[in-house]
């Protein structure tokens, strides 16, 4: 089922598909819902049903220039399919909403699975070689015009291969995929929003979170994202870290069915949720 939910000052595109207990799939900031391609029909197959959304003005959602709560927007969704609780799965970004949803609505979240997940609050060390990289997007968002293809380049060489990673270690068809998602992002025009972030921030509060996460990283990743795994082990009541030695930011894309055993072995005990 595909429908668009009208939220305040947006609009949100969102895919429901299988039966069972819920779980939302919440993408990255580089890409949209099609990033969870290879992840959902495992998933479905599992039994679950399955919801995953574009966020505020990526992929087909839209929104005009409005402060917004991406909290508020993941439980419409909610609402609109009729879903009282649901496991959260999200990627960078998108785990940086799931965790911050499970703090603010913690009666609408049955767990949480970060998967490279970003940390409101959370301020960690990047290596020399990647402080490098930054260095260099920066100085391509400070030119005079943003040279729209080299950023776009970038960010596939930092998210998808991982920094400092031979561009030939992903398949191509995923280096593409994420550059047809990421390029919309830069066009002209395009209206943000304006995010209301969690106050305090997320990573002040990790104590709060009533329910099971997951922080899942990669060894090939930015070292930060593994260090905010950590984090959340330590700082979260009932939370635990995996490091995969082997993949980089975009697991979902790059080692699927493996993410979906994953998920299943940690979803499966606490079923059945509504």
């Amino acid at each position: 089922m595909e429908r668009f939910i009208d939220v305040r000052g947006g609009r949100l595109f969102a895919v429901c598909e299988g039966a069972g207990p819920t779980i939302v799939l919440i993408h990255a900031a580089v890409v949209d819902l099609r990033a969870w391609d290879a992840v959902a029909p495992g998933l479905v197959e599992a039994g679950f049903c399955v919801v995953r959304y574009d966020c505020r003005s990526f992929g087909a959602s839209t929104t005009d220039d409005v402060y917004f709560s991406d909290r508020a927007d993941l439980v419409s969704v909610l609402d609109a399919f009729g879903i009282t609780r649901a496991a959260l799965v999200g990627n960078s970004r998108g785990g940086h909403i799931a965790i911050g949803s499970a703090i603010e609505f913690p009666d609408r979240v049955v767990a949480v699975v970060g998967i490279a997940a970003a940390l409101g609050g959370f301020e960690g060390e990047l290596t020399e070689k990647e402080q490098a990289v930054f260095e260099e997007g920066e100085r391509l968002e400070a030119a005079g015009k943003l040279d729209v293809e080299a950023m776009i380049e970038l960010e596939v060489r930092v998210w998808v291969d991982g920094p400092g990673q031979p561009p030939n270690r992903i398949d191509p068809a995923i280096r593409e995929a994420v550059r047809t998602m990421d390029r919309p992002l830069y066009a002209p025009g395009r209206v943000k929003g304006r995010p209301i972030p969690l106050d305090p921030p997320t990573d002040d509060r990790l104590g709060e979170l009533r329910c099971p996460v997951l922080a899942l990283a990669g060894g090939l990743d930015v070292s930060v994202m593994t260090q905010i795994a950590r984090r959340l082990e330590a700082a979260a009541p009932n939370a635990r870290a995996v490091v995969w030695p082997d993949v980089a930011h975009m697991i979902g894309m790059e080692a699927p069915d493996r993410l979906n055993g994953l998920i299943v072995d940690f979803l499966t005990p606490l079923r059945p949720w509504q």
